[in-house]
């Protein structure tokens, strides 16, 4: 049998969504499925810092967010109790703007894209099997909503599929750097609960964060140790913003208008490559959703592997080389925001050198914005915990 596609990508959200575009865009024939329908919701913490907004405007489609109403975000604020770091994060790749919107918004946008850019678009569509032979993936078999099984190849098929991916399962794509769930996080949306841009509050075993989107709601989204609360989310989630007074009072003045959803996420890398085989986003790393860094490193990985395997259907390079150097660059991009990330996550107080450092920057401006820049994606951590590595 003929191979009918060049890539086959599983997943059509922030990760394989843009990936299928990317390809297609290129001139390669793409198939993209998924088995949801879209518009439709997914867990997630919304923000897409300002590497990932850089992003949609390189592919043309930022206007199309912001078209949406979704709120710009300029403004990261670090309430640690004793102080406050606000700030905006310097600008990268001509950005310092990030943004929120509900996922029923964005994904619908990127898989709208991929349509308009060639790739054949599925929805309600599952695999059942990732076919493999001798050794290689070769494509896969799965059913639509009328239950008919159809099988499709590929010269390479794409996990996009999220961290329990099943891609990732049938080619046992193997893990590594794996850390352990560190927190359960919880989440709803609330009307009439105003907040200045991406505001984040800090206490003792733990944290939550507040995050405008579409329709002028606020997505609260609290954090707590993986023992606490499990039984009764809403009174965790209540007895934690109480931490906070000022902005528990905000949150009862509000309403909330969706249930709470949530859960804890694991942390680790896996090999992204393998033969006839990719991994993006979610698939290949994940990491704790403190930082909010998940959609912003889909859109990384989707413009890494798309430039990589484009090199691999022109010819430019063969397929182990190209996708090596996908993995390589995808790993040093995303280490240093992994330990930081982990770290965070871990909800403990921080070193007394750390500690006196965020404290000093409270009310220096130039400070505040490269803390904000850290979390934002923008700023490498070290640069800003530089003085702490050099009192070491």
């Amino acid at each position: 049998m003929s191979t009918a596609y060049d890539a086959i990508v599983v997943g059509a959200r922030c990760a394989g969504a843009p990936t299928a575009m990317l390809l297609a865009r290129r001139g390669h024939r793409v198939l993209l499925v998924d088995r949801a329908g879209f518009p439709s919701d997914t867990l997630s913490t919304h923000m897409i810092h300002p590497p990932g907004v850089a992003a949609l405007a390189r592919w043309g489609l930022l206007d199309r967010v912001t078209a949406t109403g979704c709120p710009p975000v300029t403004t990261y604020s670090f309430d640690f109790g004793p102080f406050t770091l606000a700030g905006s994060p310097p600008p990268r790749d001509g950005t310092g703007v990030g943004y929120g919107p509900r996922r029923r918004v964005l994904d619908a946008i990127l898989v709208a894209a991929a349509d308009e850019a060639g790739a054949e678009v599925r929805e309600h569509f599952n695999v059942d099997e990732v076919l493999v032979e001798d050794g290689t993936a070769v494509g896969i078999r799965g059913h639509g909503a009328d239950g008919r099984a159809v099988t499709e190849r590929a010269r390479v098929v794409i996990g996009a599929d999220g961290r329990s991916s099943h891609v990732a399962k049938a080619v046992g794509a193997l893990e590594y750097r794996t850390k352990p769930s560190l927190q359960w996080g919880y989440y709803a949306y609330w009307s009439g609960l105003p907040v200045t841009g991406f505001e984040t509050y800090a206490r003792p075993d733990r944290g939550w964060g507040a995050i405008p989107t579409n329709d002028g709601l606020t997505c609260v989204v609290v954090g707590w140790p993986r023992h606490a609360y499990r039984a009764d989310p809403e009174a965790g989630f209540l007895a934690t913003l109480d931490l906070a007074p000022e902005f528990a009072e905000r949150v009862r003045a509000a309403t909330r208008q969706e249930r709470f959803l949530g859960g804890s996420v694991p942390n680790f890398f896996r090999r992204p490559h393998g033969p006839g085989w990719v991994l993006v986003g979610d698939a290949g790393h994940t990491k704790d959703p403190i930082t909010a860094q998940g959609i912003s490193d889909a859109f990384r990985d989707a413009e890494l592997c798309a430039d990589a395997l484009d090199d691999v259907f022109t010819g430019r390079r063969p397929f182990d080389e190209a996708l090596a150097g996908y993995a390589a660059a995808r790993d040093a991009q995303v280490s240093e925001m992994y330990e930081f990330t982990t770290q965070l996550a871990t909800l403990t107080p921080p070193p007394e050198d750390t500690a006196r450092l965020l404290a000093e920057a409270a009310g220096d401006r130039a400070a505040m914005d490269r803390f904000a820049g850290v979390v934002a994606g923008t700023v490498p951590p070290h640069d800003f915990f530089a003085p702490v590595s050099a009192a070491a």
